[in-house]
């Protein structure tokens, strides 16, 4: 691989900037729409007091979307960047062994309460990528989220999301 393209008769598998670029202009167009829509919805025009609440929000999704299609026409009909590698599917794997427990995280914050997930995600990472003992990681996990309730519940008196095991013990 030289200058990110590929040799002729390269195995790798591997997706191309012309892909990525096209799907995060579409998002993109996509998310610009919804803003405008929103901002439509609230008022975009000008009031007999000045601009509505949705006018500066309005032309800035338009200012998104219009940005996006330039995008989306350069990456789907430009001459640039032909066969130039992105990402090959290789070095993804990593990534999604981040993003993977990750996500699994958000929705134990739903399900478990902040507390609870951070400490089996800090002592999980530790344990499964970090290669530490189960004593060693259940101890760091645990007085991470020991301190961060500490600061949060009663030094900034600002409560976090709690789930069935803290409200079980009380907190």
């Amino acid at each position: 691989m030289e200058n990110g393209n590929h040799s002729e008769g390269s195995a790798n598998r591997s997706i191309s900037t012309r892909a990525v670029d096209a799907t995060v202009a579409a998002v993109l167009i996509v998310f610009g729409a919804v803003i405008m829509y929103s901002s439509y919805q609230l008022g975009a025009g000008w009031g007999a007091e000045g601009p509505q609440s949705g006018y500066f929000p309005f032309y800035i999704g338009l200012m998104i979307l219009i940005s996006a299609a330039v995008t989306l026409y350069q990456s789907v009909l430009g001459k640039a960047d032909r066969g130039k590698v992105f990402v090959e599917y290789e070095q993804l794997k990593p990534v999604f062994k981040m993003l993977a427990p990750t996500l699994v995280y958000v929705l134990g914050v739903q399900l478990l309460g902040i507390y609870v997930a951070s400490t089996i995600f800090i002592a999980g990472f530790m344990r499964i990528m970090g290669k530490y003992s189960w004593l060693k990681s259940l101890l760091v996990g645990g007085g991470v989220s020991v301190f961060f309730f500490w600061m949060f519940e009663r030094q900034f008196l600002v409560p976090l999301h709690k789930g069935p095991i803290e409200a079980w013990l009380g907190f």
